[in-house]
């Protein structure tokens, strides 16, 4: 119910909303679950293993029980909290979890069988008959599992990544966290605030506390105000930090449009932060933690600082007559609390034998609550004390076990807590995470007054490491009472006392993973579904790991904590991958020639995510064919000009830079001179081959690799790995510059003559032998010429920068076309390179070592490499590997397919006579047949043989003599001019 004159919520502006289809009314500022509270909708959702009715347990994103569904169709968001949901007009939700009403669940009935589902029961229950398992067992389980769900449909709504950097990232909003701001702010340095609610405040605005002499609600207000007003300084509302990662980047995830419910084509719904941050200052609060005892999980069972914060800050009751029970001095101030706003106060239940007594309420001393009495909702409570057992009528029970802060983000890096036991809680460890120091509650500073003073001193810690001179204010004035803790867990007595709410884990499960010698906190974990809901156990964890304690006879500090893993809270995929989706799940990349081959009416292909033209028809041409064999005649006898742009280049630069090339490749390439070119072959560690391509040397420390298109991303990431994780003593750096150079090849008998028309001066073979590479000038622009080729012809491949590509391509066709050539494409350019035997991915599919491709001794004997040791492992050069030959077909059947099998002549094609595959097939109009390339076992000794391919999806099968993988001026003439 609303209580009159409480709350921040503006009554001027109500806001009407539905819940499973009941029309109800709140008012701006409320959240979905105050909203509902102030409706008496107490009953919220189901529980996830029996069903079990369940309301509001929490006032924040630690909610396990009050999970929603909004929207529908592509649209539609299941498993969302009704305490962090922000309500807005129009605002449809439904509850989950149930069939076929919340009211009135069928599923229920599992709650009937409780004593045959307890913990592990699926490990031990359904062994027989075996075969029901996949027939019966796992589709009714599968069936019955999950909370809620989504539509089938595509998601219409749109996400966004974006990126910060800030010199402080200060992670929660209340007293210590705007505390923290406000000296660094005042300072000059870079801040980010941010805070996963809507309004910064933190526990300020739940409570009535007093900060220097003022309302705290009043203090926030005045501290936000002067952090707007300065340019230094950024506020993050309802931007949760939900990982810590290397080098002080943090992910945050941004409800842009959640609480508006406004959100048109185009608009975010979500973004994706990653922040950099030199320094951080975590100041997240703490999560107050339940006590478990039987039927402790009836709706009406909250959090006592819950029940204060929809008091204080919502204007809502949670109940008429509340009951308060706990082992702290929370409890007093609860019952404070709930006086002064009116609502009946019907009885404390302090389990400390010295707890403080009250002439305003009755107070049991060294009493617990044991049981509770309500189906949908919480009626009476059951206490027990030394004089006997008595009987409390109340609709609403307040319970505090104590604090947990908020230490999830200090063991994202694999940190562990340490335990305090003046708080009986965990805490963070110094240096947990570089850079980062904690303040506040998440430090297990209870009081505002060391909240404020721990968030003051973080934030000069943090500008004198970064070299700032903070300005001198002082600490406003604020409670600092300690707060007494008699640790409790657990009420023992017979029926099942909850723990984990959103999985239905009871004290009993927990024992029971103990019985079966689970003791391990991680198998527990495992065994039981501990922590492993949505919530991820952040009000259950700790109890459950003390319950565990007691059960193995260790201390809580010996049995450890679970692995606190990110995202802090559950963070939608669609957001993680912000950009991914339609297009952006494979992006378009265009050459700089794009334009002139799409005007040229090529078809074109996608390799690598890059667009390139599969060939170039000419009038008269109907078929793909005759435009390729002509493309390819045209290079052999004149000139053809291709783009070879999307051939990852990557530039290295540094005094070491040659060693490094050393270490990455089979081959030297610290004895290369300047001013030529050297083919290469990587290797993974696992000793197969990783990819092949040219690198130049373009000055003393200076080298240019090129990769192939499809790998260059992959190498990329691979020398990032081995400098940062092998040769960090190597002084080298290296960067992608792919998308910087347009480049293409010029092939032909006549490519010298084209070049030289366009550049102006002469490519004489003295001058540019082959292998050579150097500087060129096109006119006023600077480029660069690399006399290599991939066609087998004499060729020379230009480079500029990208925005003169498109240019030069027109400026290079015109020159090849007065000579007689034109443009290829990726058809011609297949058959050139199958002729002269030259390898792609087709062939480097994975599985392929250098012996294989006839490169074994391009594994440097001089020198160590990357995957040199496992490539000499007994196997891996043996004669009987599949190695690469050249196949021609001979016979009536003239038909080779790419990906069709080998056999011997003789032999039956089945599996057990597999002697190899195919990889790449062509007609070459230049010999007259088809070719092809694949592997064969002891293939460089079976020159001449016979074998068969046989395709048996397509029907094919056709006689083949094995030859040379090089079909085609096999002494390289040619090329070599």
């Amino acid at each position: 119910m609303r209580i009159a004159g409480k709350g921040l919520i503006d009554r001027d502006k109500p806001m009407p909303f539905t819940f499973d289809g009941r029309a109800y009314s709140g008012f701006e500022g409320d959240t979905l679950a105050s909203a509902l509270l102030a409706n008496d909708v107490r009953l919220m959702g189901r529980s996830f293993k029996y069903h079990r009715p369940r309301g509001v347990l929490t006032a924040g994103s630690e909610e396990p029980n009050a999970l929603v569904t909004l929207g529908d169709g592509g649209r539609q968001e299941p498993n969302i909290r009704a305490t962090v949901q922000e309500i807005y007009p129009g605002l449809a939700a439904r509850s989950q979890n149930r069939w076929p009403s919340l009211d009135v669940d069928l599923m229920a009935v599992n709650d009937l069988a409780a004593p045959f589902l307890g913990a592990g029961f699926y490990y031990k229950t359904f062994m027989w008959p075996r075969s029901f398992w996949e027939k019966l067992y796992e589709p009714v389980i599968r069936r019955a599992a999950g909370l809620g769900a989504l539509s089938g449909a595509s998601n219409t709504d749109r996400y966004e990544k974006a990126y910060a950097f800030c010199d402080l990232l200060v992670i929660g909003a209340g007293p210590a966290g705007l505390m923290a701001a406000l000296v660094a702010g005042r300072a000059g340095s870079d801040v980010i605030l941010a805070d996963e609610d809507a309004r910064m405040g933190g526990r300020l605005l739940a409570e009535t506390l007093a900060v220097d002499g003022q309302p705290g609600v009043l203090w926030v207000d005045k501290a936000l105000e002067e952090l707007r007003a300065l340019p230094n300084v950024r506020l993050m509302t309802r931007t949760t930090v939900t990982g810590a990662y290397d080098q002080g980047t943090f992910s945050a995830l941004e409800r842009v449009s959640h609480h508006s419910g406004q959100c048109p084509s185009g608009a975010v719904l979500e973004t994706f932060w990653r922040i950099v941050a030199k320094r951080t200052v975590l100041a997240a609060g703490a999560l107050e933690r339940p006590i478990a005892f039987r039927n402790n999980d009836r709706p009406g069972i909250m959090m006592a600082g819950a029940v204060r914060a929809y008091l204080n800050r919502w204007g809502v009751a949670a109940g008429k007559r509340v009951a308060i029970f706990g082992n702290n001095d929370g409890i007093h101030r609860t019952a404070r609390d709930l006086l002064q706003a009116g609502v009946h106060v019907a009885a404390i239940i302090d389990s400390r034998h010295d707890a403080p007594l009250s002439d305003d309420y009755p107070v049991y001393r060294d009493a617990q609550v044991c049981d509770t009495s309500g189906r949908k909702g919480l009626e009476a409570i059951t206490l027990r004390r030394a004089s006997g057992i008595d009987r409390i009528q109340a609709d609403c029970l307040a319970v505090t076990g104590g604090w947990n802060p908020s230490l999830h983000l200090t063991c994202h890096m694999n940190g562990r807590p340490d335990w305090r036991h003046d708080i009986a809680a965990f805490v963070p460890r110094d240096g947990a995470v570089a850079g980062l120091r904690a303040a506040g509650a998440c430090n297990g500073a209870f009081s505002t007054a060391a909240c404020l003073r721990q968030g003051a001193e973080v934030a000069c810690a943090a500008l004198a490491d970064l070299n700032i001179t903070p300005v001198d204010m002082p600490i406003p004035q604020a409670e600092d009472a300690a707060d007494t803790l008699s640790p409790l867990w657990a009420v023992p007595g017979r029926g099942r006392g909850w723990l984990d709410f959103q999985n239905d884990v009871t004290v009993k499960d927990v024992k029971q993973a103990a019985t079966e010698n689970f003791r391990s906190v991680e198998h527990m974990k495992r065994y039981t579904t501990q922590g492993m809901a949505t919530d991820q156990g952040k009000s259950s964890n700790v109890a459950a790991l003390a319950v565990l304690a007691d059960a193995t006879g260790r201390a809580i500090p010996e049995t450890g904590t679970t692995s606190f893993r990110p995202p802090y809270t559950p963070t939608a995929i669609a957001a993680l991958g912000a950009g991914g989706e339609g297009e952006g799940f494979a992006p378009q990349r265009f050459t700089t020639s794009y334009p002139v081959s799409v005007a040229r009416n090529a078809p074109m292909v996608e390799a690598g995510l890059w667009y390139r033209p599969s060939y170039f028809p000419s009038s008269g041409e109907t078929t793909w064919r005759q435009s390729c064999d002509r493309e390819v005649s045209m290079v052999r006898e004149a000139v053809g000009i291709c783009d070879v742009s999307t051939l990852g280049k990557i530039d290295l630069q540094g005094p070491d830079a040659a060693a490094f090339l050393d270490f990455v490749y089979t081959n030297m390439f610290s004895t290369l001179k300047v001013g030529r070119v050297r083919y290469g072959l990587m290797l993974r560690e696992d000793g197969h081959v990783m990819d092949d391509g040219t690198t130049a040397r373009l000055g003393e420390h200076h080298y240019l690799m090129t990769t192939t298109t499809a790998a260059a991303g992959e190498v990329m990431r691979h020398l990032d790995f081995v400098h940062q994780g092998l040769r960090p003593d190597l002084d080298v750096r290296f960067t992608s510059v792919t998308e910087h150079w347009a480049q293409f090849a010029v092939a032909g008998p006549k490519s010298r003559a084209v070049l030289e028309a366009v550049l102006g001066q002469n490519l004489s073979d003295e001058d540019w032998p082959f292998m050579a590479c150097g500087p060129v000038r096109i006119g006023d622009v600077e480029g660069r010429l690399f006399r290599i080729s991939f066609s087998g012809e004499q060729a020379y491949e230009i480079a500029v920068p990208s925005r003169y590509g498109e240019s030069l391509f027109e400026a290079l066709t015109e020159s090849a076309e007065a000579e007689g050539g034109g443009l290829y494409g990726m058809e011609a350019l297949n058959v050139l390179r199958i002729e002269k035997g030259f390898i792609t991915h087709a062939e480097i599919h994975g599985r392929i070592t250098a012996f294989d491709i006839g490169m074994g001794r391009m594994v440097s004997a001089k020198k160590d490499c990357i995957g040199k040791t496992m490539s000499e492992r007994p196997g891996m050069t043996e004669d009987s590997r599949e190695q690469l030959v050249g196949l021609k077909p001979v016979g009536e059947s003239r038909e080779l397919l790419a990906g069709a099998h080998l056999y011997r002549e003789e032999d039956k094609p089945v599996r057990q006579n597999d002697q190899g595959y195919l990889t790449s097939v062509c007609f070459s109009p230049t010999l007259g047949t088809m070719l092809g390339l694949g592997f064969l076992r002891n293939g460089r000794a079976r020159h001449g043989e016979v074998v068969k391919m046989t395709d048996h999806l397509r029907g094919v099968e056709t006689l083949c003599e094995v030859v040379d993988p090089i079909f085609f001026d096999p002494d390289g003439g040619r090329m070599r001019g």
